[in-house]
């Protein structure tokens, strides 16, 4: 069912107030802050209803996998579309160029008044409507190799594009993997701070018991309602960062997603079995590499081209001309040329000379960038390495951190209830085991996107995910 932009915005702007007010109680770190169920469905709402106004009348994601989020960012992205558009322009450059193998056809026509005084007049001024028509074609038979390089060079000019297309795809691929795990890391996170709401909500309500029995303190209770108001301004931070998350995943995607509809993502397992077949593989198919060595044939075509001036231009030119009153002379003037014709530069100023040099030069700039892309490559794959493998390593010692610290909150709710732990040990063990799964949540996402950034360094992240380029 649509939804009405008027009626779209004035449900925001009742939402905003609300929602800035209580952001603003909990940056002040007032422990008087109370969200009250109402008031949280509200901000429920606005999550999703603030990032639709962003773009009214978009469309909402209907991909639930992170293949097919990646799929719709690439083929909507204009980052990928501009690369696109560029492969197209480098592919009309190569027809120009092949342009120089086909004959030439030139028409003239023309009339006007005309002026003469020659021997043929016998000195004296003869004034004549002259009329011209000619028709004119030339054949290319040799130019010094410049057409033929030239080709070559927009050839490799257009490859080059083409390995571009595929560095943005696979970039646009990695940032929405990225928002994908941050809009499910963050939906988690709020749930983690719903949940550790409603157990301080419970023990509140157990120690107002406690008060009213005479058992409990005053100061546990002034305790507990300080961490039930930490507890609720944490959810009001968890909504806001998840927000900002949907709407950097329109950012990226262009589309907003359906959080209860996104699914998961898994680790392949699929890995190089070292670092260094990992570093093989990068410099073998990387397509920013591919980019590189494509500039270094299109400088090499150039110098190629820039030998062509010490050749000499050999042309079949054929020339047929309809004139009248030409030269002082009255009637039709019609002529008919088919010549082999040849055009030899002597001297041009040095200048052909400097062109060569130059073109030299820049042979030696790109393969320059090209070893320079090759260091950045070989880095980009060890850091990413790195990182997997350092992720990887730390995931056995947060899961037991979670297990210990939700054994000891059990054990201490229990001691609790028999008078053995203090409400402030209850207290600290829940925030230790909210911390600790806080902590597993994010490094879950990270170990993903750290494998993803492997394959990115690799310039395989598309082929593993089996998304199409």
């Amino acid at each position: 069912m649509a939804i009405m932009p008027g009626f779209l915005m004035s449900v925001i702007n009742t939402i905003i107030p609300k929602y800035v007010t209580a952001v603003t109680f909990l940056n002040n770190k007032s422990l008087g802050i109370t969200v009250n169920s109402a008031m949280k469905n509200k901000l429920k709402l606005g999550v999703t209803l603030l990032g639709l106004g962003a773009a009214v009348q978009t469309a909402s994601l209907q991909a639930a996998s992170l293949q097919e989020t990646i799929a719709t960012a690439i083929a909507s992205h204009p980052e990928v579309h501009a690369a696109k558009n560029q492969v197209l322009s480098r592919e009309q450059e190569v027809r120009q160029a092949k342009s120089g193998y086909l004959p030439t056809l030139d028409v003239a026509a023309g009339i006007g008044r005309e002026w003469t005084r020659s021997p043929g007049t016998g000195q004296n001024k003869i004034r004549l409507t002259r009329e011209e028509a000619s028709v004119s074609a030339s054949q290319l038979v040799f130019d010094g190799f410049a057409t033929r390089s030239e080709v070559r060079r927009q050839k490799a000019r257009q490859s080059s594009a083409e390995h571009s297309v595929k560095t943005t795809a696979e970039a646009i691929a990695l940032r929405a993997a990225e928002v994908y795990l941050a809009v499910l890391t963050q939906a988690e996170l709020m749930s983690l701070a719903e949940a550790s709401l409603r157990e301080h909500k419970s023990i509140h309500d157990q120690m107002v018991l406690r008060n009213e029995s005479g058992v409990g303190s005053r100061a546990d209770l002034d305790q507990i309602a300080a961490r039930l108001a930490l507890a609720e301004g944490n959810v009001v931070v968890a909504q806001a960062n998840l927000l900002d998350s949907i709407t950097n995943f329109y950012r990226v995607t262009g589309v907003m997603p359906e959080v209860a509809e996104l699914t998961q993502p898994k680790l392949s397992g699929d890995l190089p079995a070292s670092l260094e077949a990992a570093v093989e593989q990068a410099i073998e198919v990387h397509p920013t590499l591919g980019t590189a060595n494509a500039d270094v044939r299109a400088t090499v075509a150039q110098y190629e081209a820039s030998e062509s001036p010490f050749w000499p231009d050999v042309r079949v030119e054929v020339d047929r001309a309809w004139n009248e009153d030409i030269d002082g002379v009255r009637g039709d003037n019609e002529d008919q040329v088919v010549a082999l014709r040849m055009r030899y530069n002597l001297y041009r100023g040095g200048g052909d000379r400097a062109r060569r040099k130059q073109t030299s030069y820049l042979i030696e700039e790109a393969k320059d960038v090209r070893n320079n892309t090759r260091r950045q490559v070989i880095e980009g794959i060890r850091l990413s390495w790195s990182a997997f493998q350092s992720i990887n390593a730390q995931m056995p010692y947060l899961k037991k951190h979670v297990n210990a610290a939700s054994s000891t909150k059990e054990a201490y709710v229990k001691q609790f209830n028999i008078g053995r732990r203090t409400l402030l040990d209850l207290l600290n063990t829940e925030n230790e085991v909210v911390d600790s799964k806080r902590s597993l949540i994010r490094a879950q996402a990270d170990e993903i996107l750290a494998e993803y950034r492997v394959y990115n360094s690799m310039g395989l992240l598309l082929p593993k995910l089996g998304v199409a380029q």
